[in-house]
């Protein structure tokens, strides 16, 4: 039996779609590229933007062209869009076979034998985290490893604790297990996933407990693995513990992705993040003077209810003024089942938010392009990654600061390369293979 995977949102969604090719191989599925050869077709949906909504639903109008012209093709919806929705789907969508949520991953082998009604093999359905599941990695030298389904935060406009639930922590002495079973089969790098990284480990029994400071020196010690990363943290829980953690830990990366969503307190406090603009100011400031060459990231939202000129120029201005390499930009829309979709009228014009959007990108491009102008004729250590995306003449990787090198050279993937700098633009940098670093 083959089946079919499209994607859709976050790095959770990401995490979670290698857990799906890794369960369904495991039941003897192959993964087919061809949407039109496979038996399953299965989606794994994001709600958090309007935009996700509508590139999964053009998507979703291909797989009921399919079911028609082949009924015995399982179409599968899972993900946050599906558990928003799980009272209308198979009303709305009645070729959908298949819903399940983020919280049902694992239960996903049983759903699909009971539209098969044929044995899938033997696995264990306990409504364990994803991350216990076999995992398909994109990329053989990577791996996302999930600490923590769920938040416990309430911002106004997010869906997530909807659709993912209340915080739970997975236990630290199973966290450290996998990540050294992952380098064991070659992984070099991991990335810790959450909703929240810096709340993991409160909900844990306290004789168990382990808080998140702690489990970055414990993942970042285990032999085989040259790079830690983490996303993402909440600006409220981030502690000087993890600021340390940081520092003294060789294998933990020079990035921090610190999500601001808003450069204006009013308009923070209307989106219940709890923590003010100065207060997002001060950590920046403790976190570069703690991290030497810290590369920071960030989210932020134009057009959400109420904002004015001069709300919208206070972000404008936190770009200039946090100096980041980088962010994700996103114009607000209206998400069902949360506080602001209920109480508050999205009442900025959509020809406002586009002009809005394209100033907000204009000014990060402009702030990028000049920060990554620091890395230019000097050596870095590159962990490579393969074939550029552009040119497969050349090797693609990124630096320890996260940032995307396109370079010319030999080494392998899953190698250091040290690289010499030569260009840079907003988004990556240029370089020439100068040498190969073998960690100690």
């Amino acid at each position: 039996m083959n089946y079919h995977l499209t994607s859709f949102g976050c790095q959770m969604n990401d995490h979670d779609a290698e857990r799906m090719r890794g369960l369904l191989e495991s039941l003897g599925y192959r993964e087919s590229r061809i949407r039109d050869d496979a038996d399953l077709i299965l989606f794994n949906t994001c709600t958090i933007r309007g935009s996700a909504d509508e590139r999964f639903l053009g998507n979703l109008g291909e797989a009921r062209r399919i079911k028609r012209e082949n009924p015995d093709v399982v179409v599968a919806v899972g993900g946050c869009w599906a558990q928003s929705q799980k009272e209308l789907v198979f009303t709305q969508f009645p070729f959908v076979d298949i819903a399940f949520g983020p919280g049902e991953i694992t239960r996903l082998g049983e759903l699909i034998a009971r539209e098969r009604i044929e044995a899938v093999g033997a696995f264990s359905f306990d409504g364990a985290f994803s991350g216990t599941l076999p995992a398909k990695r994109e990329r053989p030298h990577h791996a996302w490893v999930q600490i923590s389904v769920g938040c416990n935060c309430v911002c106004s406009y997010c869906i997530v604790p909807a659709v993912r639930g209340r915080e739970r922590s997975r236990h630290p002495q199973e966290l450290v297990d996998e990540v050294a079973a992952l380098a064991g089969d070659g992984v070099r790098e991991v990335t810790l996933l959450g909703q929240n990284v810096n709340s993991y480990g409160r909900d844990l029994p306290r004789g168990e407990r382990m808080t998140f400071a702690e489990l970055l020196r414990a993942v970042g010690s285990v032999p085989g693995i040259w790079r830690v990363r983490y996303t993402s943290p909440h600006p409220k829980d981030m502690r000087e513990d993890v600021i340390a953690a940081m520092a003294e830990t060789p294998t933990l990366c020079e990035h921090v992705h610190l999500p601001a969503q808003s450069g204006s307190t009013a308009v923070l406090k209307r989106m219940r993040r709890t923590y003010s603009r100065e207060r997002y100011i001060d950590l920046l400031a403790r976190i570069r003077d703690g991290i030497e060459d810290v590369s920071v990231t960030t989210d932020l939202i134009v057009g959400f209810p109420g904002e004015t000129d001069e709300e919208f120029a206070d972000t404008l201005s936190l770009v200039r003024e946090a100096r980041y390499d980088g962010a994700f930009t996103f114009v607000y829309s209206e998400r069902p089942g949360t506080e602001a979709a209920a109480a508050m009228q999205d009442d900025i014009p959509p020809a406002l938010k586009s002009e809005r959007i394209q100033a907000l990108v204009d000014t990060v491009h402009e702030v990028s392009r000049a920060r990554a102008r620091r890395f230019v004729d000097a050596e870095h250590e590159v962990l490579v990654e393969g074939p550029s995306r552009n040119d497969p003449d050349r090797l693609r990787g990124r630096l320890r600061q996260n940032i995307t090198v396109n370079f010319s050279g030999d080494a392998v993937p899953g190698s250091l390369a040290m690289v010499r700098i030569t260009g840079a633009s907003s988004a990556t940098l240029t370089g020439e293979q100068v040498g190969v670093r073998v960690p100690a």
